[in-house]
């Protein structure tokens, strides 16, 4: 992260409610590790490590810090796989790791049994802290810095006016303020409801045992997870810490935190826990002759998707979070600070963090009983495997398209996204409950090798209910959107436009696609996760004044894709309407009949065949289906699935925001150029991207990516390093098998300080690293299957 090490704000206020450290923090184990699920989350751990190792020595403050490194270790050849292709990824962002043998690992912990270890990884730069003097020297270097830190002060309320924050009330009187934080742990949830704001989070029980002193036990033991029996292990003062993040977790204060809780532990409960103490004793045979000196039950907080909640609310201006921290807010601790510190200086994250954005939460995820489901299964989460394509098995089923019954009936496989059910893909009722997740060929492999297969060749329809709808009208929205966009929106009524929504810096805050409907009104769609984060985006961005309305309509309209050659055939028999080529072309948008329904079709593709998306009313909805299937009966129609939609997305080069593009991605790093009306005279971002060209060819560009060795090459899923000539340029951002064109493919961001052009792509060999193994590659700017898009206008 290039930030400074300190920004300057120094009129601030810490209002703590009882004592420092009380709640959660006192009784955390003080893990101090690096390798997270991204790049962002990697490098704000890595950051506060570099902080811990100079903390004591700025503030004089004792922190307990030893970099005394980590093991992770695995049972299952599944696990190892998992750890290697996160050991790759560390390696990719200069995270040093070493993979070891079971007799390795033995070496660096002696009272470990190797029995069942099929190997593990080595972190040395990993560690381990004492939480609770942590929290002093943080609070003693805030102090040296202008900071006030008030002790026994609770914050009753947060005071706002006109959609924007203007302090906090506290029991002592009211408190004035352009900026707030709620960093309130477990209390957040209900503080920010107070309000209407979604901060999404639950409280869980959380365990771990302390021993009894061992004799001449190695006091430079590194911190152990054994995730495969849902342990960790750290050594502190001649004891081992045993902590565990177990299947199948206890839910707490659903009924409310008492206001008197501080220093509290919960009850003990040794049924609940003893299967995994039981484990322990066999993997480390000490501590079936040690006594237990302390077993400690204590709450912590956990968010639906176990990613924490971070930057402005989507509802308060000014109002920031910093909280839902999931077990891991030490580590997390030094990052964190220092990327909210400059978000609030400057009005926008240091670096892209969309994985933590307060903004991708959903209003519903407020729900108690939501809340309270899901934290049975997150915890498990932390340890369990992170599977490609796994699915959350608890709260589901809140936000359901008017096809779902229809899709279920049709044998398909749900999955969630932002609390939509969504089809995974179809199979037989076998196939569905029988379901095997793999980093390599998982079993639904093939079943969605038939829905792509039947894409091109026949006609296959996808449901994109979850998809968001925006409708934008008045005398001015013309205006407001050609400000947001950076493409240009003074089409004819009826012209489909994609384009972004950029960042003063040139970034893609959202990719969109924006129909004009009417002279004065258009529409305009996003994805799923994006819904609440995109209304904020747009309605602060609207000039001041502006005579605009803004609604979001997407509960009301239902939306189904008809893809494949056929389509246009299956559409002829449906609708009275003229769909020709000639009377229809590609980025056409109009309303037409379609059985006894009438239907906004666009002519529109995000899987590279001929195809026409339909936004119905909702009670319409199940009319439509039905049209379609008795008609595309003899035509091959099939429903389709998002493991499909990726695949064929994957082919084309599709970029999908959060994956491909994002808030650090200007569209012509990301190869979007082509949908940036530069000759507008106003638009956010316009001169970030002027300065961008007149400094020629981007020296960071996004690729598509194609392994070598067809059905034998391994899956790519995210962040696996690419290699020209031996040398690390870049790395996959997002990846799926094509099976039209039957390889391993990605989109991946590679640099070079001279520009990433064509010629330079040519000449290299390339190479991406999988499982710290590298295979042979290709690279291009264009997609892999029809690029020259005869397909999709045809």
């Amino acid at each position: 992260m290039s930030l400074e090490p300190r920004i300057g704000i120094t009129d601030v206020v810490l209002l703590e409610r009882k004592q420092l450290t009380c709640g959660t923090t006192w009784h955390a184990a003080g893990l101090v590790t690096q390798l997270r699920a991204t790049q962002r989350m990697t490098e704000l751990a890595q950051y506060t490590g570099e902080l811990f190792g100079r903390l004591e020595e700025e503030t004089g403050q004792a922190t307990g810090f030893k970099r005394n490194g980590s093991l992770r270790l695995a049972k299952t050849p599944a696990r190892y796989e998992e750890l290697a292709r996160g050991a790759s990824m560390g390696r990719n962002f200069g995270l040093p790791v070493e993979a070891l043998t079971p007799g390795q690992i033995k070496e660096r912990w002696s009272p470990i049994s190797t029995e069942g270890l099929v190997g593990g990884f080595w972190f040395p730069d990993d560690g381990q802290v004492n939480p609770a003097d942590v929290t002093m020297a943080y609070a003693k270097g805030a102090r040296m810095g202008g900071a006030k830190v008030l002790e026994g002060v609770a914050v009753t309320k947060i005071l706002t006016a006109n959609g924007r924050v203007t302090g906090v009330m506290t029991e002592h009187g009211p408190i004035a303020a352009k900026k707030v934080v709620i960093c309130g742990g477990m209390w957040s949830r209900d503080l920010a409801a107070g309000i209407g704001v979604t901060l999404p989070l639950h409280a869980a029980e959380h365990f771990y045992v302390v021993t009894e002193a061992i004799p001449d036990l190695p006091r430079d033991l590194p911190v152990m997870f054994m995730a495969d029996e849902w342990s960790y292990y750290k050594e502190d003062a001649g004891k081992l810490l045993v902590g565990f993040f177990e299947p199948g977790a206890k839910p707490w204060g659903q009924k409310g935190i008492s206001e008197s809780f501080c220093f509290d532990a919960l009850p003990e409960d040794i049924d609940h826990i003893g299967p995994y103490l039981e484990m322990a004793m066999k993997r480390v045979p000490v501590l079936e002759r040690t006594g237990i000196q302390l077993f400690f039950n204590g709450p912590e907080s956990f968010t639906p998707d176990n990613r924490y909640h971070l930057g402005e609310t989507a509802e308060v201006r000014g109002l920031f979070s910093a909280t839902g921290f999931n077990s891991i807010g030490i580590l997390s601790s030094g990052g964190v600070g220092k990327a909210m510190a400059s978000w609030i200086a400057e009005g926008h994250p240091p670096v892209e963090l969309s994985d933590v954005d307060v903004r991708r939460t959903q209003a519903f995820q407020r729900n108690r009983k939501y809340l309270q489901d899901r934290s049975v299964e997150t915890i498990g989460t932390l340890f369990g495997m992170h599977w490609p394509g796994l699915q959350f098995e608890t709260a589901r089923g809140v936000r359901r398209s008017p096809f779902h019954d229809r899709w279920l009936e049709a044998g398909a496989f749900m999955t969630e996204l932002a609390g939509w059910e969504r089809p995974g893909f179809f199979g037989t009722p076998e196939e569905v409950a029988n379901v095997e997740y793999s980093y390599h060929r998982p079993s639904w492999f093939k079943n969605v090798a038939a829905e792509c297969r039947n894409t091109a060749e026949n006609v296959s329809v996808f449901d994109y209910s979850c998809f968001v709808k925006y409708r934008v009208e008045g005398p001015d929205a013309l205006a407001a959107l050609n400000h947001v966009c950076a493409g240009e929106c003074d089409v004819p009524v009826g012209k489909i436009v994609y384009t972004q929504w950029l960042n003063p810096r040139g970034g893609i805050e959202a990719d969109v696609t924006v129909i004009r409907v009417a002279e004065d009104a258009f529409l305009v769609v996003t994805v799923a996760l994006s819904q609440r984060r995109d209304m904020a985006w747009l309605r602060r961005n609207i000039p001041e004044g502006a005579r605009v309305h803004v609604s979001d309509i997407t509960s009301g309209t239902a939306m189904l894709a008809v893809m494949g050659p056929k389509a246009r055939e299956l559409m002829a028999r449906v609708s009275p309407d003229d769909v020709s080529n000639d009377g229809f072309p590609f980025g056409t948008s109009r309303e037409i009949d379609l059985g006894y329904a009438r239907v906004r079709a666009s002519r529109l593709t995000f899987v590279g065949e001929l195809g026409f998306e339909l936004m119905i009313e909702t009670e319409f909805a199940a009319h439509v289906w039905e049209v379609l299937a008795e008609a595309g009966r003899d035509l091959g129609l099939k429903p389709a699935g998002y493991f499909a939609l990726n695949s064929l997305r994957m082919e084309k080069g599709y970029r999908h925001w959060g994956h491909d593009i994002g808030e650090e991605d200007t569209p012509f790093e990301g190869g979007l150029g082509f949908a940036v009306a530069m000759g507008k005279a106003d638009f956010i971002g316009r001169e970030a991207l002027l300065a961008q060209q007149a400094e020629g060819p981007v020296r960071r560009r996004l690729v598509q990516v194609r392994l070598e060795g067809g059905a034998e090459a391994p899956m790519l899923y995210h962040h696996e390093p690419i290699l020209r000539d031996g040398r690390l340029v870049g790395s996959v951002m997002s990846g799926a098998y094509g099976h039209r064109v039957g390889a391993s493919l990605g989109l991946g961001y590679v640099s070079h300080p001279e520009g990433v052009a064509k010629d330079w792509l040519e000449t290299g060999t390339w190479e991406v690293e999988v499982a710290m193994k590298r295979y042979p590659a290709s690279v291009q700017f264009g997609p892999w299957y029809d690029p020259k898009g005869e397909k999709i206008r045809g």
